[in-house]
């Protein structure tokens, strides 16, 4: 598959085996969705064929995209044959009148319904949900009524009803909590097929993946092992294939000089001979790898005082529902605190607080019912919201953008900055509506660098960047001298950035004064 002059990949044969697990791996922009709608038949490759199973399930990444309805039915849809049948069926009895054709077609599609077991499609999804821990209660609920992490739940029933031979998850993990990324992964861990899954979470890829399919080099090679195995061996066959061109070369070098020295004299035969093993050495040319490793490092214009923040009393009520309960803590400069715990306990709402009245801090704050957050001494504050795309103003250029976040900023050093993130040359000028998430939070990086806060606050950072972005992201904030707040699903930043853990649960947070290992042996993460 090709795009224009970009290859994606190019002359691949492989096979994905029964009962493995693999990841599916490449960065933004190398082809894996575009592989996985290949395998899947939503695209027509360029050239070559796949063989699929009759029946497979998809977890596409639009969580969204089945909000107008009913649970229920839209595990039912997993079996597109049966679906589209009883879709017919049920516009063919709306008719007032039905013609002769109308009742010849409603017997070929009951007996299409029988043969996919549709008379009893509703029980068998209620079963697989129950089976997923859907409760009967949100079965004929609406879709949009329900939480991301129910929801991917519900989803996975739809890829897996019909029995499915092979599976396919693009991005499962996003805007899930830890605790049903734990479960998703016990899950999975479990199933008996063929899955293939796109993931930007390590971990994840580590604690569930049996193989790894990495695009690169304009193919997928295959690797035994998770995730961090594939680094390794890709790294060591690299170094190897780029020692022997180097030794071929030096030999190539050798060889010229004797044909050049002795062409025109008597050894005639001796130059064919070694004209021809010159041919035989020429190395092949390497595809370039399409990894490209942003550099990310966050320094501080100064230090803020021994007391970044001081949380006195804090609390929120949306409703009837308190999500902060009189929360007060004191955090000191350098210290690394992660927010835990499921989706919509109030991890977001605790920052926007936070930010009240917060030096530098652009971003809207969440008002408090009751108590008080004092900023320390010369504390400035550079914020990374959730809806971070929302956060960048269009009209505008990337290099316009940044500019406005330090107007004494020289051309050289703002294009430095962009080029630190990927967007090199004429990318640095691209039009801000125009960007990608993961170009949104990749600009966002870039302003922050810019600023120089000593405080960064987080809000899931991870969600559009792929691995070698969360990797530099990692390194940076272990690196940086400053505090950190941190919401993140990605369990591989919380335990080796974390110093301080902030445990939220129906209200109450409890503080957490030790790294995330020590906390996981008081506070297991669900699985």
């Amino acid at each position: 598959m090709r795009y224009g002059a970009k290859i994606l990949f190019e002359d691949v044969s492989t096979a994905f085996l029964d009962d493995r697990r693999y990841g599916l791996t490449g960065p933004n922009g190398s082809g894996k969705s575009t592989f996985m709608k290949l395998l899947t038949g939503e695209l027509e490759a360029q050239k070559g064929a796949v063989v699929r199973p009759r029946k497979f399930g998809v977890l596409k990444q639009d969580q969204s995209a089945f909000d107008a309805y009913r649970v229920i039915d839209t595990v039912i849809m997993g079996n597109r044959i049966l679906w589209a049948a009883l879709e017919e069926r049920e516009t063919i009895y709306a008719k007032a009148d039905m013609t002769d054709a109308d009742g010849m077609r409603l017997g070929e599609l009951e007996g299409i319904v029988g043969d996919e077991d549709g008379y009893t499609a509703e029980s068998d999804a209620a079963v697989l949900l129950d089976g997923l821990d859907v409760p009967i209660e949100f079965h004929e609920r609406m879709m949009s009524e329900l939480q991301g992490g129910h929801k991917v739940r519900v989803l996975l029933a739809q890829a897996l009803f019909g029995h499915p031979g092979a599976l396919f998850l693009d991005e499962p993990t996003n805007y899930l909590d830890l605790e049903s990324i734990h479960w998703l992964e016990d899950f999975l861990n479990h199933y008996e097929g063929t899955l293939i899954v796109i993931s930007h979470d390590r971990h994840f890829l580590n604690n569930v993946c049996t193989h790894i399919a990495d695009i690169d080099y304009q193919t997928i090679i295959t690797y035994p092992g998770g995730y961090d195995d594939m680094v390794m061996r890709k790294t060591s066959i690299r170094s190897k294939i780029e020692s022997e061109n180097a030794q071929r070369e030096k030999k190539i070098a050798q060889l010229s000089e004797f044909i050049q020295r002795f062409s025109a004299g008597t050894r005639s035969s001796q130059v064919t001979s070694r004209k021809k093993e010159v041919e035989r050495l020429q190395s092949s040319d390497l595809a370039r790898s399409n990894i490209a490793r942003p550099f990310i490092r966050f320094q501080m214009n100064r230090p803020s005082g021994r007391t970044a923040i001081d949380i006195k009393g804090v609390s929120k009520t949306y409703g009837d529902n308190q999500v902060i309960k009189n929360f007060g803590a004191n955090v000191q400069r350098g210290e690394k605190i992660a927010l835990v715990g499921r989706n919509g306990v109030g991890k977001t709402t605790l920052l926007k607080a936070l930010l009240k009245n917060a030096p530098m801090a652009d971003e809207p704050e969440a008002s408090l019912d009751a108590g008080e957050v004092t900023w320390g001494h010369e504390a400035t504050i550079g914020y990374f919201s959730q809806d971070h795309r929302g956060s960048i103003q269009n009209g505008m250029n990337a290099l316009e953008w940044l500019y406005q976040f330090n107007p004494q900023a020289s051309q050289e050093e703002l294009r430095g900055l962009l080029g630190q993130m990927l967007f090199s040359g004429e990318e640095g000028l691209k039009p801000t509506d125009a960007l990608s998430g993961g170009e949104a939070a990749r600009l966002i990086m870039c302003k922050l660098m810019l600023q120089k806060p000593n405080v960064l606050v987080f809000d899931e950072p991870t969600n559009h960047l792929d691995l070698e972005a969360i990797m530099a992201l990692n390194i940076a904030l272990q690196k940086f001298e400053g505090t950190v707040l941190l919401v993140t699903h990605d369990e591989d930043l919380i335990e080796e950035v974390a110093t301080r853990i902030w445990r939220f649960d129906h209200g109450e947070i409890e503080d957490f004064k030790d790294n995330y290992e020590e906390y996981l042996k008081i506070y297991p993460v669900a699985r």
